[in-house]
């Protein structure tokens, strides 16, 4: 079968690797025919990184955990890339009771159990059954486990009664094709802060994060957010953001200040500058109690947060991987009542033929297609 895998920094190719099968009675087999390509993917898609990365490891100048989740040369091809999918039921196990053959399924990024500790605890990011180091995932390289790319022609998903989400009747996939992930966890920075502070503002920091910033701006003006305030210097990003409702602000490429936003203070706030300067604009625009949550990569030790200020106002900074399975049937019920439409977001809708040049593009968002087999 064909898998899209990264080679190097713009250099994508489809390689052949073998047929993934049934291996345990909970395993399914499915066929994506839906991708997203995820905000963090860019970085080494366009960046050459990998070399400079591992010498930053080595110097000291990153935090190691990187090397545990994309190995101690990050980003190192040739890997399967791709970790946003929506996909058909294939085939199932003997165990498998809730899936049959033709259902249209959401994929989560993380490769989750269900019934661990931390599963128990909503934290399937951190699966203590299927992960031997930081995170047991799709697309980041062996490193992160065996499953490989999402952009395949199959995958093999074990404890699949508990992994998969079955689509709601009526749901345009391509509505919701980064629900794996980036929709996902715009999800989580907004849905919940807003079901306590009704009618809160929001601030939005956008930049490397870049479709999460915008699903999480959408979001929070449908879920009645007072103020959405989008800030940005890319005009594709803060034109999609006025499309779905939030307050563009512009502001020039570079070190992000306070004064740099709108004279006001936020209930909560999404960073996703991937920067030091932004966690701390974030944090010192917040009213008293507010929350700021960053979902950026912050690469270098030792990155600084105004804890003193953070006292003096009672912030609350909430940071770490999505974990996007416990969220995910709110989130898709959350769409199909509400027609929420995350498709704005998506800037080119290529064909799944076309993977290789269409992952290179340097667009907001990218979605993959093909037709799926058990008709429209």
């Amino acid at each position: 079968m064909r898998e899209l895998q990264l080679v190097r920094a713009h250099h994508l190719e489809w390689r052949e690797r073998p047929d993934p099968t049934v291996q345990e009675p909970s395993d399914a087999i499915v066929r994506p025919f839906i991708a997203g390509r995820c905000d963090g993917d860019t970085l080494p898609i366009h960046r050459h990184v990998s070399r400079p990365m591992q010498l930053g490891l080595r110097a000291g100048l990153i935090d190691p955990v990187v090397a545990s989740i994309c190995g101690p040369v990050p980003f190192r091809g040739p890997f399967g890339i791709g970790h946003e999918c929506i996909a058909e039921v294939l085939e199932t196990g003997s165990a498998v009771t809730g899936l049959a053959r033709g259902d249209r399924v959401v994929v989560p990024w993380a490769v989750s159990c269900g019934a661990c500790t931390e599963c128990s605890r909503g934290l399937t990011a951190k699966c203590s059954t299927t992960r031997a180091g930081a995170l047991s995932a799709f697309g980041f390289g062996p490193a992160s486990g065996p499953w490989g790319g999402m952009v395949a022609d199959r995958l093999r998903i074990p404890f699949a009664d508990h992994m998969l989400v079955k689509l709601p009747d009526g749901i345009d996939p391509l509505r919701v094709a980064a629900a794996s992930d980036n929709l996902a966890d715009a999800w989580r920075c907004v849905a919940p802060a807003l079901s306590r502070r009704p009618g809160g503002r929001v601030l939005i920091l956008g930049g490397a994060a870049q479709s999460i910033g915008l699903y999480a701006a959408g979001l929070a003006v449908q879920l009645g957010a007072d103020v959405v305030d989008y800030v940005d210097h890319r005009p594709e990003r803060l034109a999609i953001a006025e499309e779905l409702g939030a307050r563009p602000v512009a502001v020039s490429k570079g070190k992000l200040r306070l004064a740099h936003l709108p004279a006001r203070r936020y209930d909560l706030a999404v960073e996703g500058t991937s920067s030091a300067a932004g966690v701390d604009t974030a944090l010192r625009a917040l009213e008293p109690g507010g929350i700021c949550t960053p979902v950026g990569y912050y690469l270098p030790r030792g990155t600084k947060i105004p804890l003193m200020h953070m006292y003096a106002n009672d912030a609350t900074l909430t940071i770490g991987v999505s974990n996007v399975r416990p969220v995910m049937p709110d989130l898709l019920d959350f769409v199909a009542r509400t027609d929420f439409p995350a498709e704005r977001v998506t800037t080119l809708v290529a064909d799944w033929d076309d993977a290789p040049e269409a992952y290179r593009a340097r667009t907001t968002k990218l979605v993959l297609q093909r037709p799926p087999l058990e008709g429209d």
